[in-house]
């Protein structure tokens, strides 16, 4: 076993065990966590200060999250949109294949709550032949994503076959990885593994860091072992109520991020998730923050705002101004030209 298998065995999954460290409702945090599992990397749990905090509210289970607030589990159509199990195709040429289902630490406010870490997410059943097959008959692919759950909690020889197995297929030009161990378990990030991945260039790796307590010296170590290998580094933050949801915060990520080395590149607002409304903000607010960046730092470290459309439709990207309000939701226009009701 790597150190970083034995760091993540260590991973706190039962709320008696958290309650061990801190103060909490065991019972209460039980309900939730028998529909969605917990898991808290003992990195990720040394970030926490207290109860309440933001690296608290992004990984303890939530009795809000049982909430009927109304929203999907699929609002992005994820499951309509597959045409062979484990893969993904919205756009015209690239798909995002789920290469595991599992993570270091399951956000709370995960895109993929109804599957990742459960038991019947475990995509991991379905071989991967005909993802590779679809991906071989179909020449306009030439962007796959590496998703899930976290492709580097693969082994390195099980990520190997897959990275071996795109690259055997000629109109697959880039690969990308989407990945937050650098944040969650950065002992993952290993000279070994970035030795393996080097051989598959051009890779790019996009993290998912969300506020500035993530970025740690580990964390910036993992990001530098990546860099260092050659791999360009972005960041997908996601906009989270009680987390970053203000323009000072925002910048101290963003300024942080470019100086271990990693782009800001989207800053995604919060999709319409079953069981994580207590997340949300209001798109004006994001649109503040927005405004709190331009000009006020280096546009290197100003994301895409972007809102992922409902039905699978495609991200939108807006600036301040660009938003048009009608009563109670705003107009979106995405990338097909079509006009899409979204609420604000």
């Amino acid at each position: 076993m790597e150190n970083w298998q034995a760091c993540l065995a260590d991973s706190i999954t039962d709320p008696d065990e958290l309650a061990g460290y801190f103060s909490c409702d065991a019972d209460a945090l039980r309900e939730v966590t028998e529909k969605y599992p917990m898991r808290i990397s003992p990195h990720y749990l040394g970030l926490i200060h207290e109860p309440g905090d933001p690296i608290w509210l992004q990984c303890v289970a939530d009795p809000r999250e049982l909430a009927e607030d109304g929203l999907c589990p699929d609002p992005l159509r994820e499951e309509a949109l597959s045409p062979v199990p484990r893969l993904i195709h919205r756009y015209p040429d690239r798909v995002v294949l789920l290469a595991a289902s599992r993570c270091a630490v399951y956000c709370r406010f995960c895109m993929r709550k109804r599957t990742v870490g459960c038991p019947d997410g475990e995509w991991e059943r379905y071989g991967l032949n005909d993802a590779f097959g679809y991906l071989a008959e179909h020449p306009e692919i030439r962007d796959v994503i590496l998703s899930g759950g976290d492709p580097l909690l693969l082994t390195d020889d099980e990520l190997e076959d897959i990275l071996r197995a795109l690259r055997r297929i000629p109109h697959v030009e880039i690969v990308r990885v989407g990945t937050r161990v650098p944040v969650t378990l950065p002992e993952r990030v290993t000279p070994r593994l970035c030795r393996m991945l080097k051989r598959y260039h051009p890779l790019y790796v996009n993290t998912h860091f969300n506020h500035p307590l993530e970025i740690t010296l580990e964390s910036a170590e993992a990001c530098a072992r990546l860099a260092d290998a050659g791999i360009q580094l972005g960041n997908q933050t996601v906009l989270l109520k009680g987390v970053n949801d203000d323009p000072e915060t925002m910048k101290r990520l963003m300024q942080k991020l470019l100086a271990i080395r990693v782009r800001p590149y989207y800053l995604h607002h919060m999709d319409l998730v079953r069981g994580t409304g207590h997340f949300r903000t209001d798109v004006r607010q994001g649109l503040a923050i927005m405004e709190g960046l331009r000009g006020h730092t280096s546009g290197l470290a100003t994301p895409y705002y972007v809102i992922d459309a409902p039905g699978g439709k495609g991200k939108v990207p807006l600036l301040p101004g660009s938003a048009r309000f009608e009563g109670d939701g705003l107009i979106l226009r995405n990338y097909r030209g079509e006009m899409i009701h979204y609420p604000s």
